[in-house]
């Protein structure tokens, strides 16, 4: 599933080719995504101008003024194996090509999404006030996030620290890839309860929260099935995991054996003598 890193690693790829672009219209090719794209969507988007592109969450956010000089936003999620990419309007679509953007210029943003957990939607006013994005914590790369929200957050939470820093009411788009490397590099066993760690074990997790997710960042993301960027190049973190995906392999810092368990149906890779209690 496209997580923080894959989402800003599109972000900024496509930011620039949508400065000073003139949306000429989109064709919507399957409604059916988690929830229906909204009717009459491309006329809607006919003639409107792309202001911004930005990202809350693993949300995307098309900050966008109509051809009736109206502001609204063009919201588009990956779910869980899509990708948003530039191509030529010449370029034939494929099976799972649900949704295009089609710009002045000739080209076209695409949106690939097989399982269709995608989203496609048109809000109007302050984005944020939307029920999907209202409720989202601090974002992880700002000055919003630190030790200290995260302590606070944790305090009357019983469930496993993984699990918690996962929720994105606490701290937004980490997810389980990004969970597991930054609960090694700061030696926190992922099943140990929120409320027992402690302010200055939150203050690492924290630090390394942010430190894990800006380098996936800077390497394209992670690229393990479906994945890649705007540019259609794979992303290059998945070559410096630590323990994600590794169970069964020595620990890269102390050579113990890595292991796996489920939660939340999930995989979690972890060290059993570097990461403690």
């Amino acid at each position: 599933m496209p997580e923080l890193p894959e989402v800003e690693t599109t972000r900024r790829g496509l930011a620039p080719v949508l400065a000073n672009r003139v949306i000429q219209g989109a064709v919507v090719r399957h409604r059916g995504l988690r929830q229906p794209v909204p009717r009459g969507l491309a006329q809607k988007l006919a003639g409107a101008a792309v202001h911004a592109l930005n990202r809350r969450g693993k949300y995307l956010l098309f900050d966008c003024e109509t051809g009736d000089h109206r502001r609204g936003t063009l919201l588009i999620h990956l779910g869980m194996s899509g990708r948003l990419w530039l191509v030529d309007a010449k370029t034939p679509p494929q099976k799972h090509d649900h949704f295009d953007l089609v710009f002045d210029n000739g080209r076209v943003i695409r949106l690939r999404d097989p399982r269709r957990f995608g989203l496609v939607l048109w809000l109007k006013g302050d984005p944020l006030a939307h029920p999907l994005l209202s409720s989202i914590g601090p974002e992880p790369l700002t000055a919003d996030f630190d030790g200290t929200v995260l302590h606070r957050a944790t305090r009357s939470r019983s469930a496993a620290i993984k699990l918690v820093i996962m929720d994105s009411h606490v701290v937004a788009g980490v997810g389980n890839i990004y969970a597991n490397e930054a609960l090694f590099r700061a030696g926190i066993d992922p099943r140990t309860p929120a409320k027992r760690i402690s302010r200055a074990r939150c203050d690492a997790l924290a630090r390394e929260i942010r430190n894990v997710l800006a380098e996936a960042i800077d390497a394209g993301g992670s690229s393990l099935r479906d994945y890649v960027g705007s540019d259609g190049m794979a992303g290059n973190f998945q070559n410096n995991f630590l323990v994600y995906g590794r169970s069964g392999e020595p620990c890269t810092r102390c050579g113990a054996v890595i292991r796996e368990l489920k939660q939340a149906q999930r995989a979690t890779c972890y060290c059993p003598r570097c990461q403690k209690r």
